[in-house]
C-alpha cells in the first residue's frame, strides 16, 4: 500500500510512512472487508460511514504535520484506524464518534494494538470536545460543507485544523491555521467522501 498508493501520491513525511507501514489497516475495518483493506478506494465501515481511502488520510496527515508535542482532536474516527496512526506522530489523541458500535469496535482495536494515548469518546460529531481542548491540530475525517463554530472554538491560538470540503460530487481538502482567533483556509488537494452528518451546510452560510 505505501509503495504503490502513498509514495507515488507525493507523500514524503517519514512520520507519516512509517505509521502507515507499522498499522495493520485490515484490523480497523468490518472482518467481511478486511480483503479490501489494501485496495485504493474507500472501505464501507456502515451503511452510511467509510474509511476513506488511504492516499487521501496519508496527504491529509502530512498537510497537518502533527508533532510528538501536539494534542490532536480527531471527529469521526469510525474503527480507530486513523487514531492509531495519529497517536504514533501526537503527544496525544481525543477522537469523537458518534455511532456507539463503531466506538467500541474502535475501543476494542486501539487497545489489540496497544495504543495507550489515544481517547474513544461518544458523543455528537460536530461538537467535538471542549473540556479537553483546547488543540494544537484538529482533522474531520469525512466530507463537510461546512465546520461548526463550536469546531473551531476548540482550536489554539496558531493551531492547524484540516478538512474535505464538499461541493456535490466533488472536494477539496483544505487547512486552516488560526491567527488572532480567526481561522484561514488554504486548499491543499482534491478528494471526495460522503458528508459527515451535523457538517452539512446551513442556509446564508459563507467561509
Amino acid at each position: 500500500m505505501v509503495d504503490t498508493q502513498i509514495r507515488p501520491s507525493d507523500v514524503t513525511s517519514f512520520t507519516v510512512i512509517d505509521a502507515m507501514l507499522a498499522i495493520p489497516r485490515e484490523a480497523f475495518v468490518p472482518a467481511d472487508a478486511r480483503d479490501l483493506a489494501y485496495v485504493g478506494g474507500p472501505v464501507p465501515l456502515t451503511a452510511t460511514r467509510q474509511l476513506m481511502e488511504p492516499r487521501t488520510i496519508a496527504k491529509m496527515l502530512e498537510a497537518l504535520d502533527i508533532t510528538p508535542a501536539d494534542l490532536v482532536l480527531e471527529i469521526a474516527p469510525g474503527m480507530g484506524y486513523t487514531t492509531a496512526l495519529m497517536a504514533r506522530m501526537a503527544e496525544a489523541v481525543v477522537a469523537v464518534e458518534e455511532d456507539a458500535s463503531l466506538a467500541r469496535d474502535a475501543e476494542v482495536a486501539l487497545s489489540a494494538q496497544e495504543v495507550d494515548n489515544a481517547a474513544i469518546l461518544t458523543g455528537a460529531l460536530a461538537e467535538g470536545s471542549a473540556r479537553n481542548g483546547p488543540y494544537d491540530a484538529i482533522v474531520l475525517f469525512g466530507g463537510v460543507e461546512q465546520v461548526p463554530q463550536a469546531i473551531l472554538e476548540q482550536l489554539k491560538e496558531g493551531g492547524r485544523i484540516i478538512a474535505l470540503f464538499m461541493q456535490g460530487p466533488l472536494g477539496e481538502v483544505r487547512k486552516g491555521v488560526k491567527t488572532h482567533g480567526i481561522v484561514s483556509w488554504h486548499m491543499e488537494f482534491n478528494a471526495t467522501a460522503p458528508v459527515l452528518p451535523g457538517f452539512v451546510r446551513t442556509p446564508g452560510f459563507v467561509f
